[in-house]
């Protein structure tokens, strides 16, 4: 065990395999010139190494030089002690549960230890937190409860802004074509792994990399429509037919990058993000670019939407596309484009996602890909402005339901059962348009 000591995240088989070969080509490509490994200034995991870290910090700020024991699975021990900003981390060289113990005694004489004990199963490639609970002698409950509300809060508005960008494009996806994508939530992961190829491993700059990013996945998303899905529509597959196919192509990219990356978490930056402090609230300067860019970003897209010839065009094809394209509109060129915007959306919605949450895995998107559904269905399907309205709410929910009491590993059942009562009383969502059945 070693420490650190640190002062100071033809239509058919063979045209889906071409569809899964030129989409993951980039990623092949950069793979094939670059190493794979999760890198971290505090602590480097790989292979043969796992990371343990953490931050000890009270309402006023972080602590320096405090002391923790490091317990590995032999019982042999280690110190380590925090830097300037509250910091520390340790690398073990096997796998297995450790312990560590904060020393009261390093404490400051007016800080008080309500939790002095964490044990950390460790896995090689991976970092993994250690918790404590520390205070002030002056501490408040009842305003730390305020306190901790807001930053919910406002962490809820960050996922949900995340996850507005990708909602919306499968919500235009489904409105323009009737299909519920479930291969979406990959493109979020392709955004994510490809920002980490072209920016950790290639050193490109975060906004050239990030830019890239978006075009790749964009382009991705043209080729799908080009060889795959404008096919199968002129074939005449019906819908049910088409989704399963979103569902073959949505596990095997997700097998692609486990093959290809790994299981462990990758980052998309080497340093560690500075930390802003707002009042009650902490937050990161990456996190407030992400939620800046997102709110620009949607901004334009529901300007295009509503005041440009090929939004309305849009909207017209969403509505009814019989008599759009009765009307003169090339109904299969918006398709095309709502395609590539989607995609160029999920994958600017990956790569965000990747910088505020200290990486992505190749299941990433797996695991959001019910909350991108839960969105678009709350908001109303095919509605842009509706998927937008949803992901804000199912974001807060997942943040803020821990804080009222329940627990944290049934955050996404909250929001899903919300969605559930929703739906009992309006059918169609939030922004959705009533329709006759029968």
């Amino acid at each position: 065990m070693k420490s650190r000591h640190v002062r100071g995240r033809t239509v058919g088989r063979g045209a889906v395999g071409l569809v899964l070969a030129l989409l993951l080509a980039p990623l092949l490509a950069l793979l094939s010139s670059g190493t794979a490994n999760a890198v971290d200034t505090l602590c480097l995991p790989g292979p043969d190494a796992a990371c343990i870290a953490g931050t000890i910090r009270t309402e006023d700020g972080p602590l320096e030089d405090v002391t923790l024991v490091v317990t590995d699975p032999s019982g042999a021990t280690e110190e380590v002690t925090t830097s300037e900003a509250g910091k520390w981390s340790v690398q073990v060289d096997q796998e297995g549960e450790y312990t560590v113990k904060l020393d009261a005694d390093s404490l400051p004489k007016d800080v008080v230890v309500t939790k002095d004990e964490s044990t950390v199963q460790a896995t090689f490639g991976v970092t993994k937190p250690a918790l404590f609970e520390v205070r002030t002698e002056a501490y408040d409950a009842s305003s730390s409860k305020v306190d901790v509300l807001m930053q919910s809060t406002v962490d809820g508005i960050r996922l949900g802004l995340l996850l507005a960008l990708a909602s919306v494009g499968l919500s235009l996806i489904y409105g323009t074509t009737g299909l519920s994508n479930f291969a979406h939530a990959e493109q979020v992961t392709l955004g994510g792994m490809l920002g980490y190829l072209l920016i950790n491993v290639h050193g490109l700059g975060i906004w050239v990399g990030g830019l890239l990013v978006v075009i790749l996945c964009a382009f991705s998303g043209w080729f799908q429509d080009v060889i795959l899905w404008k096919p199968l529509r002129r074939r005449g597959l019906g819908l049910t037919q088409l989704m399963i196919v979103t569902i073959g192509l949505s596990l095997a990219l997700q097998y692609v990058y486990q093959y290809l990356v790994g299981a462990r978490t990758v980052r998309v930056v080497r340093d560690n993000p500075s930390v802003r402090e707002i009042g009650p609230i902490t937050i990161t300067n990456q996190s407030l670019v992400a939620m800046g860019i997102s709110v620009v970003v949607l901004a334009a897209v529901g300007y295009a939407l509503l005041r440009t010839r090929v939004g309305r065009a849009t909207r017209a094809v969403s509505d009814n596309p019989a008599l759009a394209a009765a009307s003169g509109i090339d109904t299969d060129r918006v398709i095309r484009l709502v395609w590539t915007a989607a995609m160029g959306l999920a994958g600017l919605s990956g790569l965000l996602y990747a910088l505020v949450t200290n990486g992505i895995k190749w299941d990433t998107g797996l695991q959001i890909l019910l909350l991108l559904f839960a969105a678009v269905t709350l908001g109303g399907l095919g509605t842009a402005f509706g998927a937008l309205v949803g992901a804000l709410i199912i974001g807060l929910v997942v943040e803020i339901a821990p804080v009222l009491g329940m627990p944290g590993d049934f955050k996404y059942a909250t929001a899903l059962l919300i969605l559930i009562l929703l739906l009992l009383v309006r059918p169609q969502g939030l922004l959705g348009k009533p329709q006759r059945v029968g």
